[in-house]
């Protein structure tokens, strides 16, 4: 395994102060490695993008860290606590070590400016010795990059389609070259095969650059076959990690297996697609215990009444993920594997 590039130690977040707050992550414990992309995947509202938002420091009030830790390795530097720098430091950080990418393009790109303003802005505002041909031509190169000619330098956001706007977003998260991209459902809003060649070109760019991806989406789908490691969240904790192939191929926990049966296979013998029974819990009054407990069609007597601890399982290929679930109690935490 490569060395860790982000690790995100018990994180916590809450929405409010005090005994009205809503824990919408709860001790998140996630470790991003160098080159690989990490999906994570679940269904609305169970925390994935306040957990991007978090570890970003983009939390919009009543959004509050409560706790943990995100440490992050630059690659030739000590290792620092993002949640501890200074607001000089952290736009610093922004960008240049670490991009987002957010779930509407239209929404993110600045209705009245043209594409080249957007682009050459962080390039000013991070180098701002560099020179605006450099700037332009920088540009320029990365459009090139995501697969817009540079012709398309003077249009205006709602002069481009939807996946072309998406990738003005993808080259503007990789302008600078940063480590960590973080894609916060990019592809929602577009057509199937849009969202083939924009994954397709992702994934080409990061072999191509080296940088490390966190890729949260509703799709378990897409994960599957773009994804080295994929974690499942519900009701704001980790329920399950394991390599892509591992989930694919032998789910543990329930809601995992639920996820997976909701899409067709795309290989091998026909299966009868199943749903999820229920709604996902309301983070302001999760049950009790497993907070899955109420959907999950294996139940059984501690599911009510004992949150289950994320570990390694009693499986032959527990030493390379984790689960949640009285079904596998865990061996050992998830801090130990």
């Amino acid at each position: 395994m490569a060395e860790p590039v982000l690790e995100i130690r018990n994180l916590n977040v809450d929405y409010g102060l005090g005994d009205k707050a809503v824990h919408a992550v709860r001790d998140v414990n996630l470790t991003l490695h160098r080159g690989e992309v990490l999906g994570l995947a679940g269904e609305s509202g169970s925390g994935k993008s306040t957990l991007a938002y978090g570890l970003t420091r983009l939390l919009a009030p009543p959004g509050v860290i409560t706790g943990g830790e995100v440490v992050y390795h630059p690659s030739s530097a000590a290792a620092y606590d993002v949640l501890g720098l200074s607001d000089q430091q952290l736009r610093a950080w922004r960008w240049a070590e670490t991009a987002i990418v957010f779930q509407g393009a239209m929404n993110s790109l600045n209705p009245v400016h043209k594409i080249s303003t957007q682009l050459t802005d962080v390039l000013k505002a991070h180098d701002p010795k560099m020179s605006e041909h450099s700037r332009n031509a920088r540009a320029r190169e990365m459009l090139k990059l995501v697969g817009i000619s540079a012709d398309r330098m003077g249009a205006y956001p709602h002069q481009l389609s939807g996946g072309m706007r998406q990738r003005v977003m993808i080259g503007m998260a990789l302008i600078l070259q940063p480590q960590v991209v973080i894609m916060d459902e990019p592809t929602t809003a577009l057509d199937v095969v849009m969202q083939r060649q924009i994954l397709g070109q992702l994934i080409e760019l990061r072999e191509r650059l080296g940088f490390s991806v966190i890729f949260i989406t509703h799709d378990l789908s897409l994960l599957v076959e773009f994804s080295n490691r994929i974690a499942i969240m519900y009701g704001g904790r980790i329920v399950e990690e394991a390599p892509a192939a591992t989930i694919y191929r032998d789910a543990l926990h329930p809601y995992s297996k639920g996820l997976l049966s909701s899409f067709p296979a795309l290989r091998g013998p026909k299966r009868e697609l199943a749903g999820i029974p229920g709604s996902p819990p309301d983070l302001a009054g999760m049950p009790t215990g497993c907070s899955f407990h109420p959907r999950c069609p294996k139940a059984f007597e501690p599911c009510s009444t004992a949150i289950p601890v994320l570990g390694r399982p009693d499986t032959p290929d527990g030493a390379g993920r984790s689960v949640a679930c009285w079904l596998h109690p865990a061996e050992q935490p998830v801090s130990a594997v």
